[in-house]
């Protein structure tokens, strides 16, 4: 872990959540591979998730348009009212092609892609001209015996001069200090918003692991024993 509770006096919540290796994740995904700039389109796949919600507070923070796309009306309704996103589509109830050609008019710039599969692909197709493609997971294939699949044409990556990069955290752990001095900032400014879902018990553990496959967690889950 980046930092501990005995050493900083963190909540351990916050440090479980905030000052995780997922909001490191969010940050270095964003800033040093994603390279937002004011007035950019954002879209995060996974946007209710752990390492999604932060992809788009800090989008925001970044001066950037902010497309969500998670699965539920209440992880979506979240995500506009407190999590940063300008536009959310649950995947679940949409069209999604026909969404993202609507929030996206002029393109998406940058897509922080948490889950792959089919969300990957409509992406790709309304990806912007020397857009950037952030490949942080492929939660689609998670639970399949086939590899994760690519997008199904990559001449439009070619002619769209879009990069896509896969990014570990570990590549970063020199700069953690001063990722973490960021986030503890826009949290005192009431910028970055913390978001978990807290389980008791012991027993509970096979579930929880189960329902963030599912879908069913509310942020970063937690099992507290």
């Amino acid at each position: 872990m980046p930092v501990t509770t005995l050493e900083t006096g963190i909540d351990p919540v916050d440090a479980m959540t905030l000052y995780s290796p997922n909001s490191l994740t969010a940050y270095f995904g964003l800033f040093a591979v994603g390279e937002p700039k004011p007035g950019m389109t954002v879209l995060v796949s996974g946007a209710a998730g752990s390492v999604g919600a932060m992809v788009c507070q800090m989008a925001r923070i970044a001066g950037c348009r902010v497309i969500a796309v998670a699965g539920g009306p209440d992880k979506c309704r979240w995500l506009k009212e407190e999590g940063g996103a300008d536009v959310a589509i649950d995947y679940r109830s949409a069209d999604l092609p026909a969404a993202l050609k609507e929030a996206s008019p002029d393109g998406i710039n940058i897509f922080f892609d948490n889950v792959g599969g089919d969300i990957l692909q409509a992406a790709v197709d309304r990806m912007a001209p020397h857009g950037r493609i952030v490949l942080c997971g492929q939660l689609a294939a998670y639970d399949s015996n086939s590899p994760a699949a690519g997008p199904r044409d990559m001449m439009k990556l070619v002619y769209g001069r879009i990069r896509m990069q896969g990014f570990v955290v570990g590549d970063y752990a020199d700069d953690y200090a001063s990722a973490i001095a960021s986030i503890r900032q826009w949290e005192a400014e009431g910028r970055l918003r913390n978001r978990y879902d807290v389980r008791d018990g012991f027993e509970r553990i096979p579930d929880a692991f189960v329902d963030i496959f599912n879908g069913r967690n509310a942020g970063t889950l937690i099992v507290r024993i």
